[in-house]
């Protein structure tokens, strides 16, 4: 990694690919979530010692209330297991949690648990993880845009940003995507008009962080014009 590499300040992370990656070794599904949520963990932290200061992870959309009842209640049980001793160690490494999306459907033990992420975190932190929950960006503008009119507002792009879940984070400079499918899925919108799109064919599970350092070296490379010449 060279020293004079340009890093992007905000990563998005669509983390596809724990359901094929369970599959392939003939488990439930949920043990890919629980490998996924591991892997996750671990590249916040290289991330944040790569220089990157906000990480935002796709951890379930809006469309994923569609999935099975059983598939969501271990989503919330790795949550229940795991989040709050993790959030700790991210802590100590000086990093805050941010929850991004509408969090009114999950259970409310969750919802005290995630909100208690964030009421926690560490203030001026070097690094935040973001995690995006019952997300999805067509929802996050829908509310935007009533929020304004039912203020009774005309608003410019710099006011409606204001009004956006991702309120005071810089936009993403870069989306990763795992797991071979090459697609925003919802996720970050109005926000990644320029992001440049990374797109890996491994499983989240899989997505090493000598793959994230390949995706910043790529990302290293590009030339950013933000629509000039």
């Amino acid at each position: 990694m060279g020293e004079n590499r340009r890093t992007p300040s905000h990563v998005g992370l669509i983390m596809d690919g724990n359901g094929r990656w369970a599959k392939k070794r003939l488990m439930p599904r949920s043990y890919g979530h629980n490998a996924g949520m591991n892997r996750m963990i671990g590249l916040a932290e290289h991330a944040k010692k790569c220089g990157v200061r906000y990480l935002t992870v796709y951890t379930l959309s809006t469309e994923n209330f569609s999935r099975p009842k059983q598939e969501l209640e271990g989503l919330y049980s790795l949550f229940r297991k795991y989040f709050s001793a993790n959030a700790k160690k991210l802590y100590g490494q000086g990093a805050a949690i941010k929850i991004i999306g509408d969090l009114s459907v999950l259970p409310e033990d969750v919802q005290i648990l995630l909100a208690d992420g964030e009421k926690n975190s560490p203030e001026n932190a070097e690094f935040t993880l973001i995690f995006a929950i019952n997300y999805g960006s067509h929802a996050e503008i829908l509310r935007a845009v009533n929020t304004a009119v039912e203020r009774g507002e005309k608003i410019g792009a710099e006011d409606f940003a204001k009004l956006l879940y991702t309120n005071g984070i810089p936009d993403p400079d870069m989306i990763i995507r795992t797991g071979g499918e090459k697609r925003l899925s919802n996720f970050l919108l109005y926000q990644a008009a320029y992001a440049e799109l990374y797109f890996s064919d491994t499983l989240f599970p899989d997505f090493s962080d000598e793959e994230l350092d390949k995706a910043l070296e790529d990302f290293s490379k590009r030339e950013r014009r933000f629509g000039n010449v």
